[in-house]
């Protein structure tokens, strides 16, 4: 029997050709495994027919973040190369930020566009925190994402090894991405197209919050005590029309572990803005949230931690070496998995 709070629990191995490195067309044509728990059921199917594994009286709710072109390439006074991936702002036009060469405060960075960026302090955590300006001008957050719209680059997850494509500009960002701020997608709702979103909202009405997720996201459990992990935080904002629906629903269903984070978030601490840093796993089960579609995740990743507070460590990696048995594409541009 596995220990539940050991990060080696967690480990499974996937074979490279099964990681994901674009996306399938149509979106909903991606495949699906459903996990129904009362049953203990297994099924294969896809995208495209979810609508005939949900129940009838359900609440869902999604994830309108929007993915910033948060990569960017510039150089420093001595000519050399730098490569800085914006992680999220914080207060007084200070940003969070993580950057590929040695830099110390002071350091000063330069890209096109007249933007440049100053170094004020490093992180123990590798991160640093800097300012941006444009011909010395202080940018505030939007006049910051109308320039890396211009200059940067989608911030694809590393595994995928490969440089970002025009394509990706639309096929990393879902149909109804709204609110600038992230870094990483809110990978659950790439697989809906048009009609299968309308279809989801003439049954059931559709539901929207935000958070946006950033780089931590992809951040290693490296202590053998999960508990001991220090869970990354993101902002959050529960809107109120989807606070309302949220407080009366009688069944919910979250797409992807972001929207499962921001409701159980919620439902402990009865904010509907701020920082979320909650560490959800099967020390820390959900309490409001009954049914998640999700993606398939990084061994010892708290994603499948996540996955595990929902039907445990065994049944997990149960699912998942099925997933892999059956050939499912991994991770940020693959397949999924509904438990209901």
């Amino acid at each position: 029997m596995k220990d539940v709070l050991k990060t080696s629990s967690y480990d499974f191995t996937l074979p490279q050709n099964q990681i994901a490195t674009h996306p399938v067309t149509p979106a909903d044509s991606a495949k699906l495994l459903v996990f129904n728990r009362e049953k203990n059921e297994i099924l294969h199917s896809t995208f495209k027919n979810i609508l005939e594994f949900l129940p009838q009286d359900l609440s869902i709710f999604l994830n309108d973040t929007k993915v910033i072109k948060a990569r960017i390439f510039g150089k420093k006074d001595t000519g050399a190369n730098v490569e800085l991936l914006l992680n999220k702002p914080l207060f007084m036009d200070r940003y969070l930020v993580m950057i590929r060469g040695k830099v110390k405060v002071g350091t000063k960075i330069y890209f096109d566009e007249n933007l440049s960026a100053e170094v004020l302090e490093l992180n123990v955590d590798g991160s640093r925190i800097v300012k941006f300006f444009q011909e010395d001008k202080k940018l505030d957050f939007i006049s910051l994402v109308d320039i890396l719209n211009k200059i940067g680059h989608i911030p694809l997850p590393p595994y995928m090894q490969r440089d970002d494509e025009k394509e990706d500009e639309t096929n990393y960002q879902t149909l109804f991405a709204k609110n600038y701020g992230a870094v990483a997608a809110p990978t659950a709702s790439l697989h809906f197209t048009e009609e299968l979103l309308q279809d989801l909202e003439e049954k059931y009405g559709l539901n929207y919050l935000t958070l946006h997720v950033g780089a931590g996201t992809f951040k290693p459990v490296d202590v053998e005590d999960i508990l001991s992990h220090p869970m990354h935080s993101e902002y959050f904002e529960i809107g109120i029309d989807a606070k309302k629906n949220l407080d009366k629903a009688n069944k919910v269903l979250a797409v992807g572990t972001t929207v499962t984070r921001t409701i159980e978030y919620y439902a402990r601490t009865n904010k509907i803005q701020g920082e979320c840093d909650l560490f959800l796993n099967p020390a820390n089960k959900p309490i409001k949230v009954d049914y998640l579609l999700t993606n398939f995740h990084l061994p010892k990743s708290t994603l499948i931690m996540l996955v595990a507070s929902f039907i445990g460590l065994e049944k997990t990696l149960e699912l998942y070496e099925i997933a892999i048995k059956e050939n499912y594409r991994f991770y940020s541009y693959g397949d999924g998995m509904l438990i209901i």
